[in-house]
């Protein structure tokens, strides 16, 4: 039996176990729109394009599984691009699906035309850079092809954006039904090679360290290593600190944890690494721009690097190491503790740490000095309030990053999706509904109020689907990082940071959404006394001082 290509990809979707498609319709993809209607897949209608790249992008994050979105062609694929390009940087698998103009006008200038012909836009150039594959699919003969070449890649550990164009006759071909029974849709578990001799240079290193200290990043989450890795930790006696996105891998409140590294922390883990460790133990962290303090030598001078990561391609990309592991990071972290257990390693001895602990805990090792306790006493009251509100189940997506960082302890029931990626703003709105579609918790996006206007017409997309959502702004009426880079280093010459916000109490009424404005602590305790986080739709606006900077140096 013959169907249509449109029910054909709508058919693949579904094997792919594809929940939902953000996106928004126009006349060059309503053929796939109308195989969707009859489809288990829940199409969700946004404000935007942009949104719904964020989205699929949040719904993947949280999930783990293929996130989608789906658009016209012309403006509406190139209004994904950079929710596409926040995607491709974080590895995140995301299908996305656009119309196109029939091939027959192909170079013909026809509205919106992307296929490259005849001086029109040309999406697959346009895409290129941003997606792991990206394909216009002229033909059904081939369709079979593409649609595996595209599982390959949303189905692997080192997965990423795919695209795929349908011009708008192409969706109405017919082709076999039974051609869907060679489509590749499921995980495909490649043999591993455990490479216990790798491992066991590994452990003979760690026994001569006196001071090692794991570094632990988002690649611990990816691989569900987050049980191991506490116990990793605890049975060896070795200090845990986390890049940003791998905040909370272990809860920032356990006893070994020095909390995330990073330019924008405290620096509590960088003095205690600096200072003190003699091994590093790199658990799939890249050593981005934001953990390693841009490249500083300090951090791996005279120490032993060791390197675990389950992408081949983050092995020694920055840095040389003693040894360099690619394995699955829960895997690993087992197969030591079985060699551990077996050879009965004693655990490290813990006098400087616990002495650097007990600094921290007196002040006298400078706590927050990046993010000053007095000018920014709100942010910091809230994150505390937040974390004793919600100890566990709690997901946070976090444009800001500054005060959460150094003011918000992850524990291991909590979840936190730093704005990573590109560091686009107007992100934490669109990818904190995306994830609460998948996952029925209490939901914050927290952002600047300069990318909250980038991004605010999504709260419309909660409302219309009745979407429990806290969006908190931080209101000072400013681009916070581009001003606090012009009163550093341009002589306080501030030129378009500034700005004149909407009132937030009308616009949350216009939503028909509560609104609480907070300027002081007993507005605090109203917003966790008297609001609901759980099941309504609130938007918090943080009022703080325009002029008041954190300390760190954003410039390279």
């Amino acid at each position: 039996m013959k169907i249509p290509v449109s029910e054909f990809i709508v058919r693949y979707m579904e094997r792919l176990g594809i929940e939902y498609i953000f996106g928004m319709p126009g006349a060059h993809i309503l053929p796939v729109y109308d195989g969707i209607y009859d489809s288990s897949i829940k199409s969700v209608l946004v404000k935007h394009e942009q949104g719904a790249a964020f989205m699929a992008g949040g719904y993947a994050r949280v999930t783990g599984k293929i996130g989608a979105c789906i658009t016209t062609a012309g403006p509406g694929a190139t209004n994904l691009v950079t929710g596409i390009a926040n995607a491709y940087a974080d590895k995140l698998p995301v299908l996305v699906i656009t119309g196109e103009t029939s091939t027959y006008i192909f170079g013909k200038g026809g509205l919106q035309e992307s296929s490259g012909e005849g001086g029109s836009i040309d999406q697959a150039a346009l895409f290129k850079g941003l997606t792991r594959y990206n394909r216009i699919v002229e033909r059904s003969d081939y369709l079979v092809n593409v649609l595996n070449q595209s599982s390959k890649i949303l189905l692997s550990a080192n997965s990423g954006p795919v695209l795929l164009s349908f011009p708008y006759n192409v969706q109405k071909e017919m082709i076999e039904e039974a051609l869907l029974e060679r489509v590749v849709a499921r995980h495909r578990t490649p043999s591993r090679d455990s490479r216990p001799p790798v491992v066991d240079a590994l452990l003979a290193l760690l026994e001569q360290a006196q001071h090692p200290v794991i570094v632990a990043g988002y690649g611990c989450i990816q691989s569900e290593a987050q049980e191991a890795l506490a116990q990793f930790s605890t049975r060896l006696g070795i200090p845990v600190a986390t890049s940003l996105k791998g905040k909370g891998v272990l809860g920032e409140t356990a006893a070994l944890s020095l909390g995330s590294l990073g330019v924008t922390s405290n620096g509590n883990a960088l003095r205690y690494i600096v200072d003190h460790a003699d091994m590093l133990i790199f658990l799939g962290t890249g050593f981005n721009e934001r953990t390693s303090y841009l490249w500083d030598e300090q951090l791996l001078a005279n120490k032993t690097v060791v390197q675990i990561d389950h992408d081949p391609e983050q092995l020694e990309k920055v840095f040389k190491a003693d040894v360099a592991i690619y394995a699955d990071i829960r895997e690993a972290l087992m197969e030591m503790l079985n060699k551990v257990e077996a050879n009965g390693t004693r655990a490290k001895q813990l006098n400087h740490f616990h002495e650097f602990s007990k600094k921290l805990r007196q002040g006298s090792a400078e706590l927050h000095t990046v993010v000053p306790h007095a000018k920014f006493a709100l942010p910091e009251k809230f994150f505390a309030r937040l974390q004793a509100h919600f100890p566990e189940g709690a997901m946070i997506f976090d444009d800001n990053i500054i005060f959460a960082q150094n003011f918000f302890k992850v524990s291991g029931g909590n979840r936190y999706f730093p704005n990573s990626g590109i560091s686009s703003l107007g992100h934490a709105i669109p990818a904190a509904i995306g994830a609460r579609f998948a996952e029925n918790k209490p939901t914050f996006a927290i952002l600047g109020d300069g990318g909250f206007q980038m991004c605010c017409m999504e709260i419309m997309t909660a409302v219309n689907y009745a979407l429990p959502l806290n969006v908190v702004v931080f209101n000072n009426a400013s681009m916070g990082l581009i001003r606090k880079t012009q009163h550093k280093s341009y002589g306080q010459r501030f030129i378009d940071c500034d700005f004149v916000n909407p009132d937030f109490h009308f616009l949350a009424q216009s939503f028909g959404i509560a609104h609480l404005r907070i300027d002081n602590e007993s507005d605090l305790d109203t917003l966790f006394s008297s609001y609901d986080l759980v099941n309504a739709i609130n938007l918090i606006e943080i009022v703080i001082d325009k002029n008041a900077f954190p300390n760190y140096d954003s410039r390279r």
